[in-house]
């Protein structure tokens, strides 16, 4: 697609899921992908597989966001706030203090940290992409899951505000909406995959298929790329007709 080949593209918790299909597509695109994660192993293992260069990130910790884009905030063309995490199906007012403020430490408060580290680099070299990856749970929530789905409300917001307010500044910022996927937080989703869970989740999406990290690459690579350049605020819905 046009305009990623040899833009620097950073992707936060990109070790796995679909933070590891976004910075493939990528780095198959041309893109100098840079891939943070709190998870050494798994993301030095997945840099080294598509030929992208690893930086170890606590998304959720400022210092570590600024000690870590140190020498490199100022050269990303395209930021990738894909880092997120679940919680079980637990009624709301039995969620623990802790696993609430760890929500929202990786959900909400990454964004805020990365959108302060990047953004004043892409002002002054004239421009940028800002993708937040967000979720269905955010436009169309489902019961025991009150707080992340607030967590993921939260970033359709911010992204429709931050596209006002950066536009501008040639800075573009859009989002989208993952229906349940197959990947590591599947099972914390569904509280346990078993064959029930599965048939239950899959009932609410009219394709009748979870997705893939392939498909939110594919719909990421877009909305990045000058393809579309007119596109900003927009959350895009990549869930096989669930919120319809």
């Amino acid at each position: 697609m046009k305009g990623i080949s040899g833009k620097t593209v950073l992707v936060t918790g990109a070790a796995s899921g679909f933070g590891a299909g976004i910075a493939s597509r990528f780095a198959e695109e041309g893109g100098e992908v840079l891939i943070a994660d709190i998870n050494v192993e798994a993301g030095q293992a997945c840099a080294q597989a598509i030929g992208a260069r690893f930086i170890e990130m606590n998304v959720a910790d400022e210092a570590s966001v600024s000690s870590a884009l140190a020498g490199l905030a100022d050269f990303v063309d395209i930021l990738v706030n894909n880092a997120g995490i679940g919680l079980p199906p637990t009624p709301l007012t039995e969620v623990l203090p802790e696993d609430f403020e760890r929500l929202l430490n990786v959900n909400v408060r990454s964004i805020y940290h990365t959108t302060r580290a990047i953004v004043p680099g892409m002002r002054e070299r004239g421009g940028g992409v800002i993708l937040n990856i967000a979720s269905t749970a955010g436009v169309s929530p489902r019961p025991g899951l009150t707080w992340y789905n607030a967590s993921k409300g939260w970033v359709i917001t911010a992204t429709r505000s931050m596209a006002v307010e950066l536009a501008g500044d040639n800075i573009r910022v859009n989002a989208i909406n993952p229906v349940a996927g197959e990947t590591p937080l599947l099972s914390t989703f569904m509280g346990g995959d078993t064959e029930e869970n599965r048939s239950r989740f899959l009932s609410t999406i009219p394709l009748g298929r979870f997705s893939t990290p392939a498909d939110i690459a594919s719909a990421a690579c877009f909305l990045c790329s000058e393809e579309a350049g007119m596109i900003t605020g927009v959350a895009l819905e990549v869930d096989g007709g669930r919120c319809i």
